[in-house]
């Protein structure tokens, strides 16, 4: 990995990571096309800058988020299904990670679910996060959280799905599954950390100052994003993320196979 790709990869998750559009669908799509997917490097990389990203959501609700005792237990348990399945499915997950074409197919599949989210679940007034959901919701929203450890499911699409499917606003939604997305992308780049330690890896100065741009760049993208994206969902719903997804989904399979064909030929 060289800077520029290091750059492209931090806007990538910077603009992607609180969309309901997947993150690591589109980065895998991207370090694909630089020939770096198969890279321990670039694996650790994806997650370990996501810590770029969660400190814009921590820097933009500052207020809103050191909150009482019973918000961060309510963040906690949305948290833990996360923990277990993936403690459990690590390994089949990393395998994931390296394969466009299972993003492609989920990249479409959630594209047509977000077509029909806002048929399915009709929009309530704007509340407080904290005074709407309670221990049960915030659990459900966690297991909701774990589809996206399939990749091309959007972490955010899943989580803000399933808190409309709690019957939260969209907006509440959306502003929960940012909260609860610190606790899970802080867990998931120690266990990276952890996991590419225990294989014997040794960080280089370079590689360091790799991630140093990575998070740095992500942070800024994400607060332009983290905005923008809440200004667009309260007033337009999922169609215009649901349109996208499905069409980038077919543009992935179609490069795939085409270039497989050249290959073959």
């Amino acid at each position: 990995m060289d800077y520029i790709q290091a750059i492209i990869l931090a806007i990538i998750e910077g603009i992607t990571e609180f969309l309901p559009v997947s993150s690591t669908g589109h980065m895998i799509i991207a370090s694909s096309f630089f020939g770096i997917a198969h890279d321990d490097f670039t694996k650790l990389f994806t997650i370990v800058i996501q810590l770029g990203t969660i400190l814009s959501v921590v820097i933009l609700y500052f207020k809103r988020f050191f909150q009482t005792i019973d918000f961060y237990f309510k963040l906690l348990i949305g948290f833990i299904p996360a923990v277990v399945l993936g403690l459990l499915l690590s390994d089949f997950i990393d395998g994931l990670l390296e394969n466009p074409i299972t993003v492609a197919i989920s990249l479409i599949i959630g594209g047509v679910i977000l077509l029909k989210v806002d048929e399915w679940f009709t929009p309530k007034e704007e509340t407080e996060v904290v005074k709407e959901i309670n221990y049960v919701t915030a659990f459900k929203i966690g297991l909701f959280q774990c589809l996206a450890m399939i990749p091309g499911v959007s972490r955010s699409g899943a989580s803000i799905v399933g808190g409309m499917s709690q019957k939260l606003s969209r907006t509440t939604a959306a502003e929960f599954s940012f909260f609860l997305a610190v606790p899970t992308m802080l867990g998931a780049t120690v266990k990276k950390c952890y996991d590419y330690y225990k294989a014997g890896f040794v960080l280089s100065d370079e590689q360091v100052n790799l991630l140093i741009i990575g998070n740095v760049v992500g942070f800024i993208v994400a607060m332009i994003a983290i905005k923008s994206f809440i200004g667009f969902l309260s007033k337009n719903g999922f169609k215009l993320f649901g349109y996208y997804r499905i069409v980038a989904g077919i543009a992935v399979l179609l490069i795939h196979f085409f270039v497989q064909k050249l290959t073959i030929i």
